[in-house]
């Protein structure tokens, strides 16, 4: 499968290093959907649904929290590194801090209120491991900038989410369940990859100065770029994971439960999704600004080939098999069946779509994506609020459908109309080109 995988890729920007970039992605991405899902089966399978439900909403309102915190000054800084070029590496330095200088501040100014006000001991552990959780993304994404993929591979892959499952597996062996422990468990891998990440960036950035106007002059750059797409970064944050705290508030934690484990399934498509976008987006960015508008319809329309060839066969076969699979969680789980084929067809209409909001904040348009979320959220709200109480978990999932519908369809159409790009044309057969019969 690598070898098949690689020479597709190999054909996407038709430049050097874009098959090892996205194999890389697509590596990681396996091996954190895996390990992610693991995690899953263990919580759920080792300690009772209340346990579980309050383990998955206090860990998805943390990543809720990070992810406004972020300001999504990491994919700033992606655009701001790849999109100066070689030449411009020498700036790297002083937008790396005019990114995470504010990024830090803000987290751990959070982190210390949310540790004064918050009495519950879960709540507690992630204030205090918020900052390590903002920063590491963060500073993980700033390596992309400079075209590689082994430290997103290596640290955001496999570090990362496998440390989690290893953790949380001695937790829950050890007989001591708790929620605070579990989330410990899951928050602390946090630590090594933030370190890890910075040592790679010190040995990467010219060691120059860069002070003075100059540095002021980046951060303007940088946050030029970047604050609308911060807003845009906040809402898709609550996006994500709004659907499981409206579960926990409407329906309970037991439900919540139930919710989260029919649809954890759906970061194997995030993840395929997010490791492709990854190895794509400093390409698609050069070549945006540079106006080549062939080159990103080739990136953008095999990307997005390979999406479909590659999720659309877990999808059919986890609505075919949910009913077994969730019957391996524990008792009661299977009831999300339903929840199950909602996600299942929505994530193939949205992988089917391609990575529309990367190509259309890549070329710049970062309000529009802002615009996109709003509408996004409003809907997934609305119905959430209208659906859930009524009908639990499946409701949730049908006002999650809803929203990521208009996710993606809205980007979809604004791409085409400004820039002319389809997800879909003669990139896609060449695409997988090498394996038609001969």
């Amino acid at each position: 499968m690598a070898p098949l995988i690689s020479a597709g890729l190999a054909r996407l920007p038709r430049v050097g290093g874009a098959a090892r970039d996205g194999l890389a992605g697509l590596v990681g991405a396996g091996v954190g959907a895996g390990a992610q899902f693991l995690t899953v089966v263990l919580v759920t399978r080792g300690t009772d649904r209340q346990t579980a439900g309050a383990f998955f909403t206090a860990t998805a309102l943390c990543l809720t929290v990070a992810g406004v915190l972020r300001l999504d000054a990491g994919n700033g800084l992606v655009h701001a590194i790849a999109g100066t070029g070689a030449c411009g590496h020498d700036r790297a330095r002083g937008q790396v801090r005019a990114a995470l200088a504010p990024v830090a501040a803000l987290s751990v100014a959070v982190g210390t209120v949310l540790f004064a006000c918050l009495s519950d001991p879960a709540f507690r552990v992630l204030a205090v491991a918020l900052p390590a959780v903002v920063c590491a993304d963060v500073l993980v994404s700033a390596t992309r900038g400079f075209g590689m993929m082994l430290p997103t591979l290596l640290l955001d892959g496999l570090l990362q989410p496998v440390a989690q499952l290893v953790l949380v597996s001695l937790a829950v062996a050890s007989g001591v369940r708790t929620v605070p422990v579990l989330v410990a468990a899951w928050a602390l891998p946090y630590v090594p990859v933030l370190c890890l990440a910075a040592l790679w960036l010190r040995g990467r950035l010219p060691h120059t100065p860069y002070a003075g106007p100059y540095a002021l002059e980046a951060a303007r750059e940088l946050w030029r770029h970047t604050w609308p797409r911060s807003a845009a970064a906040a809402i898709q944050a609550v996006f994500q994971r709004l659907d499981v705290m409206v579960v926990a508030v409407l329906a309970g934690p037991e439900e919540a439960a139930v919710y989260t484990a029919a649809t954890r399934f759906k970061v194997v498509g995030q993840l395929v999704n997010r490791g492709l976008a990854q190895a794509a987006q400093p390409r698609l960015v050069e070549a945006l600004t540079a106006g080549n508008l062939g080159r990103a319809r080739a990136l953008y329309q095999s990307a997005t080939t390979w999406l479909v060839a590659l999720t659309w066969p877990l999808w059919l076969g986890y609505a075919l098999c949910a009913p077994w699979l969730l019957g391996l969680l524990g008792d009661g789980y299977a009831s999300g069946a339903a929840v199950a084929l909602v996600l299942a067809v929505t994530m193939m209409l949205a992988g089917a779509c391609g990575m529309v909001d990367v190509v259309l904040t890549a070329a710049g348009y970062t309000r529009s994506s802002l615009a996109n979320l709003v509408a996004a959220i409003t809907v997934t709200t609305a119905c959430g609020v209208f659906l859930t109480p009524a009908y639990g978990a499946a409701g949730a999932a049908l006002a999650w459908a809803s929203g990521t519908l208009v996710k993606n369809l809205l980007p979809l159409w604004q791409i085409h109309r400004r820039l002319g790009l389809r997800p879909f044309g003669a990139h896609s057969l060449g695409a997988l080109r090498p394996w038609r019969p001969r």
